[in-house]
């Protein structure tokens, strides 16, 4: 199964060619191209999935510009950034959309109780717009804010102690090497 992450991963990674064809980014193509944002770091790598996180959520469409973007002044790595915003997808964007929904609610003070829509034809658009206006918006908005700083914190966190734990296994590995051949 990883394999097969790994593999789909390198087919759908953005590669510095696929930035330098977009023609609107060519007065800043200069800053995404650098290889210090292009390279696995042990401090870029948990930026970009954090950064992918928060533009995963947050930023609906257009995400993976906007993820390479931001890497800029916060020198994440700009393919990690921008694979990690596939997080959210149509599959996801649904249940992660309702669960914003109730912790903005919750956090509002709302009750788990629904506004009653208007059903006759001539106050429904007005009651459509007033529902999402006072009721889904605020909440949507500040559910969407909550759960993605606190998905990026999380996707930082455990993004650094997988990494930890791939470069101890790499220097065991080698280690064992070592030992084996005698040296």
């Amino acid at each position: 199964m990883f394999e097969k992450m790994r593999a789909w991963s390198e087919r759908n990674m953005p590669t510095r060619e696929t930035f330098e064809s977009i023609r609107w980014l060519s007065p800043i193509a200069h800053r995404i191209l650098l290889p210090e944002l292009w390279r696995f770091h042990r401090r870029s790598v948990p930026r970009g999935v954090a950064l992918g996180v928060l533009v995963g959520v947050l930023i609906p469409v257009a995400q993976t510009v906007f993820a390479a973007l931001f890497a800029l002044p916060s020198r994440a790595n700009v393919p990690v950034a921008a694979l990690t915003t596939f997080i959210t997808n149509p599959l996801t964007t649904p249940p992660i959309w309702a669960f914003a929904y109730w912790v903005g609610r919750r956090m509002l003070g709302h009750g788990p109780g629904e506004a009653v829509l208007p059903t006759d034809n001539v106050n429904q658009v007005i009651g459509w717009s007033e529902w999402l206006l006072r009721d889904v918006g605020p909440a949507l908005g500040l559910g969407l804010v909550v759960v993605a700083v606190v998905g990026a914190a999380v996707g930082y966190l455990l993004a650094s102690v997988l990494w930890r734990m791939w470069i101890a296994r790499k220097w065991r590995h080698r280690r064992n090497d070592r030992i084996i051949r005698g040296r």
